[in-house]
């Protein structure tokens, strides 16, 4: 038995007859449960703030607050961690009890219960617990053992790059044409390699509730710049135009974020409509009033456009999620654009995309502008 089940499992149970609390905990604790009571709703919602459990017994008609809304705030409102199944304790001639299970229950029980019938559902709900616990852990024990894994491959990629930029620069020494060749190829390909190992180190730092942003005043306009400066060379090189146009009518493109994240969020966007286009341009647009926005005025709105090959549609439908690889040539490990989403709902804003085949891209990202 693992170590997850191995204790005794604290049940929970709720309701306003003290008769009914008698006899249900007088049933669990024969079988070895250890077993707390609350009379009302209010009073269960404490206890569980207090002292989380591993079962809620819920009786769904209380004075007060009902089981309904007991199970709304335990779903909705604490969001409590690790999961806790509810169990709701219902009479025989009482409403419908599919309102208890949408809002998040797990099953139910009619009155008067009988021994074997609420021993079996107890024991089915805490192996309900005890695989969701378990599966949490495995995730929790991946999700570490990626980020340690990528966090210690930095370091030799990282090395490998400073040794790579030495010989280029010819501090150890002159080289042939062939040899400049291969190094350059050699630094290209670990320079790609180090920024895939950091994007996923973000990505698992955000999933893991690691990533703390520094929010402060960032000028998007100046942003952008520095964005487009650093990324013309590669657009140069493909012959591409790239424009950044801020518009007149744009009364501020100041907003609270973290200008690091920002930069990587803009940089992503912007490089990845370089890399999908082969002719044309790259247009980057700024303004509070794009009409393709969904979100209020008061957020301003940067448009990425490009001239590319365009998405196709049954890509767009999973284009955020993560390892959504496209069946590009050029496309990366799919993390790029969910990393993007992540920074953007970080920031409390949103991103958008439409495409259509052999004419292009367009992101726009709506942030908050500072009030």
């Amino acid at each position: 038995m693992s170590s997850l089940s191995s204790r005794s499992d604290k049940i929970l149970v709720v309701d306003d007859s003290p008769d009914n609390v008698f006899l249900i905990k007088t049933i669990l604790e024969e079988e070895g449960y250890t077993i707390s009571t609350a009379e009302n709703g209010i009073s269960a919602l404490a206890q569980l703030e207090a002292s989380p459990c591993d079962l809620v017994l819920l009786d769904l008609m209380m004075p007060g607050m009902d089981g309904y809304e007991v199970t709304k705030r335990i779903r909705g409102d604490m969001k409590l961690q690790p999961y806790i199944p509810i169990l709701l304790i219902t009479a025989h001639d009482a409403p419908n009890v599919a309102q208890g299970l949408d809002l998040g229950a797990d099953d139910f029980i009619r009155k008067p219960v009988t021994v074997d019938e609420l021993l079996a559902r107890v024991r089915s709900l805490l192996r309900l617990k005890r695989s969701i616990d378990e599966r949490d852990e495995i995730a929790r024990q991946r999700e570490d053992f990626v980020s340690r894994l990528t966090h210690d491959l930095r370091t030799p990629l990282v090395a490998a790059d400073r040794m790579l930029m030495l010989f280029q620069q010819g501090a150890l020494g002159s080289l042939s044409p062939q040899m400049q060749e291969v190094i350059t190829i050699m630094a290209r390909s670990n320079l790609n390699l180090l920024s895939m190992v950091n994007t996923l180190l973000e990505v698992y730092r955000f999933e893991a509730g690691r990533k703390t942003l520094a929010f402060q005043q960032v000028d998007l306009s100046q942003l952008l710049e520095e964005v487009v400066g650093e990324l013309t060379p590669l657009a140069q090189d493909k012959a591409l135009s790239i424009n950044l146009n801020v518009s007149e009518e744009s009364t501020t493109t100041i907003v609270m974020g973290d200008r690091l994240e920002l930069h990587r969020l803009f940089t992503n966007l912007i490089g990845n409509a370089i890399k999908f286009t082969e002719s044309g341009s790259v247009n980057i647009c700024v303004n509070t009033g794009l009409e393709s926005s969904k979100i209020h005025d008061n957020y301003i709105n940067i448009k990425v456009a490009d001239t590319g090959i365009g998405i196709p549609p049954e890509e767009q439908v999973t284009l955020f999620e993560r390892f959504r690889q496209g069946n590009h040539k050029s496309s990366g490990s799919g993390l790029g654009l969910y990393l993007s989403r992540r920074i953007v709902e970080a920031h409390h804003g949103q991103i958008l995309a439409n495409s259509q085949l052999g004419q292009g891209s367009v992101f726009i990202v709506s942030l908050p502008i500072k009030q």
